[in-house]
């Protein structure tokens, strides 16, 4: 059996094992393995893919990369955007490599990548999925474009970020974890917790072979963002999420769709709509520091 089906009948098992207080140690167990498997195809794919990853080169103060399924507009937007010449075709799969931009916006300097669209199972190494989908662990922002006629592709992009360890939008958990000899395992919390028992927390931190710890946990932390903290190769990266091509239809439909996706910005890369609007929230969502620097023997001015 190899680890994929491995994963799929232990996430079998978990939806057919009722949730409650005397099982959630067993599921806790269950979810500590699927993370370990999928650690571990990753890892795999990633030995096995040597000598084929995209090259980036950073530069700027930040680096932001944009995501989203083949034509949604990413290389109309890119251009839009930055000082790039991405190529642009009304077809799939016109963007085949990393392409950069420098876009200039109140005295900084934001790299942008417009990086090949992604497809259901790009995690798993699809489309060359995986490569591209590991640019976006180190950027500084995700942004994520949808098609204004395929919102539903934001669950499916959401869930390709997170099969490859990227959390959008998330704050890292403060999980504390210290082996120890002896003494068993010992949990201390700041305060309660609602998601997860000392059972659970026993239950999943031996599966990570640890059976003599000190646990410290500050905040109410859930189940998956323990097992995380565990792993320690997350990448927390905030995202916003945009919705290309609202030229195309009316304000009752952008209302409707808002019941769903409440805080998505409504652009149109090809008519130039909401770009600066965009420019902004893109600076914002960067939380740049602007620091002025004293001249040497003189006065500050501030």
């Amino acid at each position: 059996m190899d680890i994929d089906e491995k994963i799929k009948k232990i996430e079998d098992e978990i939806q057919k094992t009722p949730y409650n207080k005397a099982t959630s140690h067993h599921i806790g167990k269950l979810k500590a393995k699927i993370s370990k498997l999928k650690e571990e195809s990753l890892q795999r794919k990633s030995s096995g893919t040597k000598g084929k990853g995209f090259h980036v080169k950073k530069s700027g103060d930040s680096t932001a990369v944009l995501v989203g399924f083949p034509s949604v507009g990413k290389s109309t937007l890119l251009n839009e955007l930055t000082n790039a010449e991405s190529k642009v075709g009304a077809y799939q799969f016109t963007t085949l490599d990393i392409v950069p931009g420098i876009m200039e916006y109140r005295g900084a300097k934001i790299q942008i990548f417009d990086i090949p669209g992604i497809i259901t199972g790009a995690s798993g190494g699809k489309g060359r999925g995986k490569e591209i989908l590991s640019v976006a662990r180190t950027a500084d922002l995700i942004i994520i474009v949808l098609d204004v006629f395929n919102p539903q592709h934001l669950d499916i992009i959401l869930r390709e970020l997170r099969d490859i360890g990227i959390r959008p939008n998330e704050n890292k958990p403060d999980v504390t974890v210290r082996r120890k000899k002896l003494g068993g395992v010992q949990v201390s919390s700041t305060e309660e917790l609602t998601h997860l028992d000392e059972a659970t927390i026993r239950s999943i931190i031996n599966e990570y072979g640890m059976h003599n710890a000190d646990v410290l946990i500050r905040g109410d932390v859930t189940m998956d963002q323990f097992i995380d903290a565990l792993e320690n190769n997350r990448s927390y990266v905030p995202a916003i999420v945009l919705l290309n091509k609202v030229d195309l239809v009316d304000e009752s439909y952008l209302k409707e769709l808002k019941k769903t996706i409440p805080n998505f910005i409504p652009i149109s890369a090809d008519k130039k709509f909401n770009i600066d609007y965009l420019k902004d929230q893109i600076f914002e969502n960067l939380n740049l520091i602007r620091v002025y620097l004293k001249p040497q023997g003189k006065k500050s001015r501030f």
